[in-house]
């Protein structure tokens, strides 16, 4: 792996190991109002809203301390993006619907972040990072999961 390679997976895994744990804190801290926010989606059957509320936060902070850490980064690489793609599924499909929520994404505060084409952008960026990621970590012949800088 060339350096302009190593320094890029770095980057891209902080950078990302930064936003899920930044996203996971405020639902951590706020699991009701989280729920609220899953909720106000209409997407989920009642009884698995809170349990979504409950351990999504949690998985995102695991997801971001894997990324920082570097460590786990098979499994961390590989449920990133599905996550990504999970958010902007449900993005999309209350835009297309025109429900007008919060997004929840890194705030469960009533009337926060409503969702938008930018929220729905974000994640398209965040998500072809998630991409990048999975490629450097699992087709560069050199790149060891474990290693540092």
């Amino acid at each position: 792996m060339n350096s302009f390679s190593r320094f890029l997976y770095h980057f891209v895994r902080l950078l990302l190991g930064v936003v899920f744990i930044y996203a996971s804190l405020d639902k951590i801290l706020h699991p009701q109002a989280f729920a609220q926010a899953v909720f106000n989606y209409q997407i989920l059957p009642d009884i698995f809203i809170n349990v979504v509320a409950l351990v999504l936060p949690w998985l995102e902070l695991v997801l971001g301390c894997c990324l920082i850490l570097n460590k786990w980064m098979p499994g961390a690489v590989l449920i990133t993006p599905l996550l990504l793609v999970g958010f902007m599924t449900a993005i999309s499909y209350n835009l297309s619907r025109g429900l007008d929520v919060g997004c929840g994404c890194f705030s469960s505060a009533p009337g926060e972040n409503a969702m938008s084409r930018l929220t729905l952008l974000r994640d398209f960026l965040f998500l072809a990072m998630s991409i990048l990621l999975f490629g450097l970590t699992f087709f560069q012949k050199k790149l060891k999961p474990g290693a540092v800088l």
